[in-house]
């Protein structure tokens, strides 16, 4: 009955979500999604996703054993092929709070405001496609399940006034 309920004919079967929920063994806890906030001047660096060309602020999940701080920098670097250092926490949210649908599992996501090591661009990693900086009056089509027009607003504030206290649900 839960997968049913759960199930999407857009993006997973029945039999799909009752293979992931057979997979999850242990108390439910949240995974943790970081998204880094890299800006060049006055200009948000976004990634094209390869699943659906959608932007996004580079990030994904931490990974077990990894701090917040070593995914994010870890995550920028695969997806956008830029070397950063996480120098501030933007915000901690609950996703489903801040998204256009809910997620099949508890996500929280950390946002990151990172700085530039240098300006060289290794290659992109699987994932994506592209990976370019923007203005705040020139943002392209978002990845609303990524990031909305709402957090990128908080980049840009933080960005602008690092004196700001972090966010948080």
């Amino acid at each position: 009955i839960a997968a049913e309920m759960l199930a999407d004919p857009e993006r997973l079967d029945v039999d799909g979500v009752e293979g992931l929920l057979a997979s999850q063994v242990g108390h439910a806890t949240p995974k943790m999604d970081v998204r880094g906030a890299v800006f060049r001047d006055d200009e948000i660096l976004l990634v094209a996703e390869a699943a659906d060309l959608g932007w996004s602020p580079p990030g994904g999940w931490a990974d077990i054993g990894e701090s917040p701080s070593e995914a994010v920098e870890r995550e920028v670097l695969e997806e956008s092929g830029y070397r950063t250092r996480a120098s501030k926490l933007i915000g901690l949210y609950e996703r489903d709070r801040r998204a256009d649908r809910p997620h099949l599992w508890h996500i929280w996501k950390a946002a990151f405001l990172c700085e530039l090591v240098d300006d060289e661009q290794l290659p992109l990693g699987a994932e994506t496609t592209d990976a370019r900086f923007f203005s705040k009056d020139e943002l392209p089509r978002l990845r609303y399940s990524r990031a909305s027009e709402w957090q990128i607003s908080r980049c840009f504030a933080h960005h602008d006034d690092p004196a700001l206290a972090t966010d948080f649900d």
